[in-house]
């Protein structure tokens, strides 16, 4: 483990120093980012001494360890979804045969427009994918029952092949709030810049690139511009992911082909592995039940849902606290509220997703719901955070301790561009100050300190969070203690913010 530790520590560019191995403690996303190196480097020299400090299992260990991690994150990008062939080395037992499954591509080739031919390359991706990740499938394949018949509705009426469904799981591993490193956000990972040319509108409140619906509308529009320039649906999921340029260049460096296979060895690495785990995706779909492949069960089917419009500013507490529809089932179907709250702006039309069955109670408690939103406002020591579109501008005051970088990086921006929009030509900053923003992300408020929210006096009582708890079911134990008062003791902003083994207070009087 020592050794695995100094290999990261070389690749993440940590400084050891005179400190003993044991303390030194190094961020999750460095190990994973040095990992994923590993997997990258394959030829090279480090590679090779990699390769004799690392036995192959340790290697698929390392590689199980972060796509458990990655299912299971909000912090996902595609290339750990995606298994590179070049990257599976050695003999291993072949789970489906060589013969078996030219047979099976053969009959789904004649029912797509896709290129699945047999290929030795595609042959290594399947096998690996269901001889080390045939765990994850279920819990997807239940995903699909929600997410599928929505994404197939939307890509029928653009004209798009209804596999492309598939694409969502490389991308996203259908999690709506997917978040790569890079930026690119959703089920479909949309960057900000491509999010804003299909009016994926992102505001302090709302992404609309983890909005389902309004997401897959634009990558079937997305996807059918790609389709139009190349003429052939396996360069569109090619430059779906490295973007038409790259397409281009490999087409021209090829010698003019545009078959995938003959253009792959002249684009992006990451690329060159996209397609064949897309085709891998839509074998195991599509041959579940002959690997023994079978869905979770889902929490809910899309067509079982339903929306309406909010009249006013609410979160899913209050929705939850007067309809006693689950808290996390508010947010599994509204993910692109990013505070869990819906607010209630002029010319901007929010909605709510709901269970259809719970509809009339919703209408029948929609005043009580707002009467209990306004009178949280009036007990809330802290406003709720200023709506603004993140590509409008908002005005920012500097504070103390402030300097360019750490602006930056709360409102998703370069230094350069605050420079640019100030007409600054240092780094120096003055408190008071006031800067032009055109912010890309939402800044956070800072939970209130222990100082500014006066408890109340008096004994209070410590809850441990258990497993499938919300807010809402904890208040319900407690007789005349509200969401709101119990998030106020707590310094909670969010109820993602609420976790197993977290120590609540609890003032009874």
């Amino acid at each position: 483990m020592k050794t695995l530790l100094k290999l990261l520590l070389v690749f993440t560019g940590t400084v050891i120093a005179q400190q003993p191995i044991d303390s030194i403690y190094i961020p999750v996303d460095s190990v994973e980012i040095a990992v994923d190196s590993i997997f990258r480097a394959k030829d090279t020299t480090k590679n090779r001494q990699i390769d004799a400090l690392f036995s192959d299992a340790d290697l698929k260990k390392i590689d199980s360890l972060l796509v458990e991690e990655k299912f299971n994150s909000s912090l996902f990008d595609s290339i750990q979804y995606v298994i590179n062939d070049k990257d599976i080395i050695g003999n291993s037992t072949k789970i489906l045969s060589t013969e078996l499954l030219k047979k099976r591509l053969v009959d789904l080739n004649a029912n797509t427009p896709f290129n699945l031919a047999y290929n030795p390359s595609l042959d290594k991706v399947i096998n690996s994918y269901l001889k080390y990740r045939k765990k994850y499938y279920p819990a997807l394949m239940a995903k699909a029952k929600y997410y599928f018949p929505m994404f197939e509705q939307y890509l029928d009426q653009y004209d798009v092949p209804l596999e492309m469904k598939y694409l969502a799981i490389v991308e996203s591993a259908l999690r709506p709030n997917a978040r790569s490193y890079v930026g690119a956000t959703g089920l479909w990972q949309f960057m900000y810049g491509t999010g804003k040319q299909f009016d994926l509108k992102i505001s302090s409140y709302v992404d609309e690139r983890q909005d389902p619906v309004k997401a897959t509308v634009a990558a079937c529009k997305y996807l059918s511009q790609l389709y139009k320039i190349f003429g052939d649906w396996d360069l569109a999921l090619a430059a779906y992911n490295s973007g038409p340029g790259n397409v281009s260049k490999a087409i021209k460096r090829s010698g003019g082909y545009k078959n995938y296979w003959n253009i792959r060895p002249f684009l992006p690495r990451e690329t060159a592995g996209y397609v064949p785990a897309f085709y891998a995706t839509m074998y195991i779909f599509e041959y579940a039940e002959k690997h023994d492949l079978y869905p979770e069960a889902p929490k809910i089917f899309h067509f079982e849902t339903d929306t309406i419009h909010v009249k006013r500013t609410i979160s899913f507490d209050q929705i939850s606290e007067k309809t006693d529809i689950d808290v996390d089932l508010i947010s599994f179907l509204n993910p692109a509220y990013k505070l869990d709250i819906i607010p209630f702006i002029e010319n901007r039309s929010y909605a709510v997703r709901i269970p259809r069955k719970e509809m009339i109670t919703f209408l029948e408690k929609e005043k009580e719901i707002y009467a209990l939103a306004d009178e949280d406002d009036s007990k809330r020591e802290k406003p709720l955070p200023k709506y603004f579109e993140m590509d409008k501008r908002i005005r920012y005051k500097v504070r103390s301790g402030d300097y360019l970088g750490k602006i930056a990086s709360k409102f998703g921006v370069r230094v350069k561009d605050i420079k640019r929009w100030n007409g600054m030509r240092s780094h120096r900053l003055k408190i008071g100050q006031r800067l032009s923003i055109y912010p890309k992300k939402l800044a956070i408020p800072k939970k209130v300190s222990k100082k500014q929210n006066k408890l109340p006096k008096g004994k209070h009582e410590v809850y441990i969070v258990k497993e499938g708890d919300s807010l809402w079911t904890i208040a319900k134990k407690y007789p005349k203690i509200s969401v709101e008062q119990i998030k106020k003791w707590n310094n909670i902003w969010s109820i993602k913010n609420l976790k197993p083994g977290m120590k609540l207070k609890i003032f009874k009087s």
